[in-house]
């Protein structure tokens, strides 16, 4: 039962983003959170001699055309992977190699391990069921560090809703609670971004921390000395040593 409603929710996202294929950087560019993480990812490369990058869920080619742009060396090597066909015709189109972006599935990459210096993810780990597995396959193929640019869900809402949801996770209920208010699908659909997962990069915490030896975060949204409690969009970088 949930392998069918996997793939029923992989073929409703996938339909979602092909009808709207050539409207997609107008809906999902003007992405200031991203834009902020994306400019500190850039700075990173420098400091730990980042030479090769795999950005998995690359939609129309953002990051690939932004670290195009702003390479620290001429030798850094970026390649992109997009399951939506649609999507990676659009990135074509705008001038992106057929060798930069190819298909492939951010939870079972088909590289060695330690492929890749670094592997990054912006806004694609919340349309997944199992972010675990494509953070997983993220760290196996990293050789240094991984870069992560999500959402967080328990920060998002004004702040009745926000104590709700962190009570909830406290409690180990949240998972519970989106079972019963999602009738076991654990997906929501909106217009504007699709078949989602309520999802927070901090439920990978953990499992990063085991992986990583030293982790950074950034809020990349709203203002707050916690940004677990406050942010509702998050910025994070691992390091393996």
């Amino acid at each position: 039962m949930q392998k069918n409603l996997e793939n029923n929710a992989r073929k409703i996202q996938h339909q979602y983003y092909t009808q709207r294929a050539e409207e997609y950087d107008s809906r999902h560019l003007p992405d200031q959170a991203h834009e902020f993480a994306l400019t500190w990812l850039v700075g990173l490369l420098g400091h730990y001699n980042i030479t090769s990058i795999l950005d998995v869920g690359s939609g129309t080619g953002r990051v690939i055309r932004k670290l195009r742009n702003h390479r620290v060396n001429s030798s850094l090597y970026v390649l992109g992977i997009e399951p939506v066909e649609a999507l990676r015709e659009q990135a074509y189109k705008q001038g992106i190699g057929k060798d930069e972006l190819i298909d492939g599935d951010a939870t079972e990459l088909k590289f060695p391990d330690g492929s890749f210096d670094l592997v990054c993810e912006f806004g694609a780990l919340h349309h997944m069921r199992q972010p675990d597995k494509a953070i997983a396959e993220m760290l196996r193929v990293s050789r240094k560090a991984i870069f992560i640019s999500d959402s967080n869900i328990y920060a998002s809402g004004p702040w009745l809703e926000r104590t709700v949801k962190q009570t909830l996770k406290t409690l180990r209920l949240w998972k519970i609670a989106q079972f019963i208010k999602t009738k076991g699908k654990f997906y929501k659909i909106t217009a504007g971004d699709g078949l989602w997962y309520p999802y927070s990069v901090y439920d990978n915490y953990a499992q990063i921390a085991r992986a990583c030896k030293h982790i950074h975060v950034l809020n990349t949204s709203e203002h707050g000395i916690n940004p677990y409690r406050k942010c509702g969009h998050i910025a994070l970088f691992a390091a393996k040593t």
